[in-house]
């Protein structure tokens, strides 16, 4: 078990008031996904710390200004014109991005919305939604703020990293493609390895 004094010292980069609340249940966690070697506990973390911000965020951030929307999501705001319509309203730009897809509704139905993402992967849309629920036995589809407790935060991000087949590029020691599994690309890979070089410490890896 890794002790606050060996996380503070080896990951400076994670508060600890964030980390806290996973530390005594993750090793469990994971063991049950199978991200169960050093090495895999050093990707999967290194991952996860990139993708929720150093585990201070659990819910998706769509408070998006005019420019940002027409930067990132062309495809549906395809002038300044029409993003500037939906700026700043996160609930209007998920119901508009996320509509019709992923097993969401329209744009009325305010699916895109409710199955935002959530957890430490950013679980999104209702089918992903649904087979978390089918996997785990609890309701998601219902209660959906549940993927935002620590517990379900967590199994989340394992349950999409055992999905996705990740532990082999872990086994690798392969950071490109542990990456595109997650992001879809290689952004943010700089943060990535930085972060995978502290947990290695942390696991002493070589």
């Amino acid at each position: 078990m890794i002790t606050k004094e060996q996380f503070q010292t080896i990951v400076p980069d994670v508060s600890w008031k964030f980390i806290e609340p996973y530390l005594g249940i993750y090793e469990e966690v994971l063991e049950k996904y199978e991200i169960n070697t050093p090495l895999r506990k050093a990707h999967f973390l290194a991952q996860i710390s990139h993708e929720s911000g150093s585990f201070r965020f659990v819910i998706e951030n769509l408070n998006y200004s005019a420019k940002a929307l027409f930067a990132v999501f062309r495809k549906y705001f395809p002038t300044l014109a029409a993003a500037e319509l939906c700026a700043r309203q996160p609930e209007k730009i998920a119901n508009k991005v996320y509509s019709s897809r992923m097993g969401n509704g329209d744009e009325a139905s305010g699916e895109g919305w409710k199955y935002r993402g959530r957890g430490l992967i950013q679980l999104t849309g209702k089918d992903n939604y649904k087979a978390f629920s089918a996997d785990t036995g609890q309701d998601f589809v219902a209660n959906p703020d549940l993927v935002t407790q620590p517990e379900w935060a967590l199994s989340s991000a394992c349950w999409f990293w055992k999905k996705r087949k990740i532990n082999q590029f872990a086994d690798a020691d392969d950071i490109h493609m542990v990456t595109k599994r997650i992001n879809g690309g290689f952004n943010g890979l700089e943060h990535r390895q930085h972060f995978l070089d502290e947990y290695k410490r942390l696991y002493n890896i070589e």
